[in-house]
This record gives C-alpha cells, structure tokens and sequence, in this order.
C-alpha cells in the first residue's frame, strides 16, 4: 500500500490502557521508534500510532511480546470501519481492499473478538456467527488464504454492532490465546479462586512446551501467605510437598492429603533450613518490600524458581513496576548465577502484576 501499516491495536486489562501505552511507547522508544497513544480508560484495548522510526510490522519483527507486562496481545490495524445496519460483511471485504495491504491473502484464518467487558450478549452472539460468513467472502474475494500462508490471522474487534478494527495478527508473535486470556476452570476442589492466578501464571511465563521439567519430578515449594491454600493447593496437584506458611488458617481436607507442613509465622520474615525448588507468595502488600524478600531469597540461594504478585498502587502503577523491576535486578547483579524475569498481568489479576522469577545457572 501507499503508506506503511502504523497503527497497532493493543489489548490489557480494563483500567490499565495508560499503562499498556506508556510501556509500548518506551519500548518502541529503544528500537529508534517513536509514537503517541489515545487511552479510553476502562476499554481493555487501545491503539497506538507510530509516527516515525518504523512502521508496526517491523517494530513488531523486533519487540517480541512476551517481554511486555501490561500489553497481553495486539495486532497490526488494516482498517477501522462503521459498519451499516446491513451487508456488514461487504463493508468488511471494501475496507480490506482498499486498505491495498498485500499480507492479507497470507493470513490462514479470522477471528471476530469483542471487547473483555463487553455485556451485550447479542453483540457475542452475532460475532460468533459472523465468522462464518466473513470467511467464504473474504477466501472468495483472494482476501483470505486457504491454508498455505504465513499463518498470520485476520482479527477484527467488533467494538459493537457499528464499528468494527480490522487487524493481522502475526504468527511469530502473538500471545498463545486471543486476546492473552487462557480460559481455565477451577476445580471444585480448590481451597480459592487464588488458585486460578498461579495457573494462569504457569501457563503464561513458563517457556511454552516446557512445564514439566520446571514442575514434575517430586519438587519441594513453599508458599508464603498460604490460607486458606489455594496457591499451596497447585503445587500439590503437581505432586510436590508443601510448606504452607500463614498464621490463618488452612484448608483442611488439602492438609489431609499429608502433603502439606502448616508453620504459623509470618511470610516475609520466615526461612527455610534448606533450599527448596519453587517459592511462591501473594501476599498483599507493598510491591517494593515483596520485590526485596524476593531478591533476598534468591541471593541466598532459597529457592530456583519463584512466583510472586506485586500488589501495584492506585497511581504511578507502571512507574512502580520499573522500580521493582530494577531492584530486583540491582540486588541481585552481583550474584554468582544468572536470573531470568518475566512478567504480565494476568485475567486473573486485579491490581496486581505477576511475576516468574528463576535462577538460569
């Protein structure tokens, strides 16, 4: 086409559009790319414009996306377009032609999404529906490929029934759900829907096709700020013993399973005797003082792998994340291994981010 494709469309949690944008925008920023973003707070999606340096495709070529916390999925935009009372579908088709973009025909598949808190039922509905029938015209026009393209994805995010943002998903790098949210079910026998945060946390920071080795084999965790148990709860379904440490309560048909060592104490100052494969901790409170009992389990060499949530303030929410992020980093520069830091808000989050952090020797 004419101009290049530069806009991208990013989705996050609702409430956190700024901080999704303000994180691009610096991202973008190092790769020698510049650009400005319009927040609607509350959407859960937001699209950012690059004005120079390079153009989405290529800033997406260089930013992989897992190395952002508050962005969980995005897509290159073609098109927006005001969809009519009728014939939706071919207002679809002339947008996409007269975007002129040639990657098109090597997207595989479409999707119809619509937005995280989206309430109307009938719009869900109707963009299930839609996928069908956007499908056979789009192959019939050469708009869409069959099956031997790149496998990049055609998404359109049906804002409601009079707007939809049409935009290519690339196959190399986009989160491995639509929209960056695994749909997982709690388990009747969890002690806590909390369960569901180190779930998601394991399916979405661990390497993809590698949960195995980093959670079978009989390994040992401890998980501070345990009751009722819902964290303690997963690293026993992975067959692991636990040291469950919390001055509340447990739950207890979990300590039934003898799997379980309750210690009444307080999560940030207790210590192990000896080291043990997974810590984990939740526990609400200031993300500066969790970062550092973090570093200072891992400067003892305590555990190789962790799990934490950093419970983020009301305001400066990322420019807190960057604090944590290089506290970390500084306290444990001197160390004799490598760490590795990864980190998203999860569905299952609220205010809080999640965050993996493991030793690499």
């Amino acid at each position: 086409m004419d101009s290049p494709l530069n806009q991208l469309l990013l989705y996050c949690r609702p409430g956190f559009e700024a901080e999704a944008g303000r994180e691009l925008t610096d991202a973008a920023a190092a790769l020698g790319a510049w650009g400005y973003f319009q927040p609607a707070d509350g959407m859960g999606w937001l699209q950012f414009t690059l004005a120079g340096g390079m153009d989405a495709p290529a800033l997406l070529s260089g930013l992989p996306l897992s190395t952002l916390v508050f962005v969980r999925d995005w897509m290159v935009v073609v098109a927006e377009v005001e969809l009519p009372a009728t014939d939706r579908v071919g207002a679809v088709l002339d947008a996409v032609r007269d975007a002129g973009v040639d990657a098109v025909p090597g997207c595989d598949r479409i999707e119809v999404r619509v937005p995280e808190n989206n309430s109307d039922a009938d719009l869900s509905r109707f963009a299930r529906k839609w996928v069908a029938p956007l499908s056979r015209a789009l192959r019939g026009a050469g708009l869409l490929g069959d099956g031997g393209g790149n496998g990049d994805r055609l998404e359109l995010l049906l804002v409601d029934f009079s707007r939809v943002v049409i935009g290519i998903s690339p196959v190399n790098n986009r989160a491995r759900w639509p929209m960056g949210i695994p749909r997982l079910k709690l388990s009747e026998a969890a002690p806590s829907r909390s369960a569901l945060k180190l779930e998601e946390a394991w399916k979405v920071l661990l390497p993809e096709g590698r949960a195995l080795d980093y959670l079978g084999g009989g390994k040992t965790g401890v998980d501070l700020g345990a009751a009722p148990g819902g964290w303690t709860w997963q690293l026993v379904q992975q067959g692991m013993t636990v040291t469950a440490v919390d001055n509340g309560p447990m739950d207890d048909a979990l300590m039934a399973t003898g799997m379980v060592t309750h210690v009444q104490s307080d999560g940030y100052l207790w210590r192990p005797k000896r080291a043990v494969d997974w810590m984990v901790c939740d526990i609400v409170d200031k993300p500066r003082r969790t970062a550092t009992m973090v570093s200072d389990w891992f400067a003892d060499q305590l555990c190789r792998y962790s799990v934490f949530n950093l419970k983020l303030p009301m305001k400066r929410r990322y420019e807190e994340w960057l604090v944590c992020r290089d506290l970390i980093g500084e306290r444990l520069a001197e160390a004799p291994f490598a760490v590795r830091l990864r980190a998203r808000q999860l569905y299952h989050d609220r205010e809080e981010i999640t965050c993996f952090l493991e030793r690499t020797d």
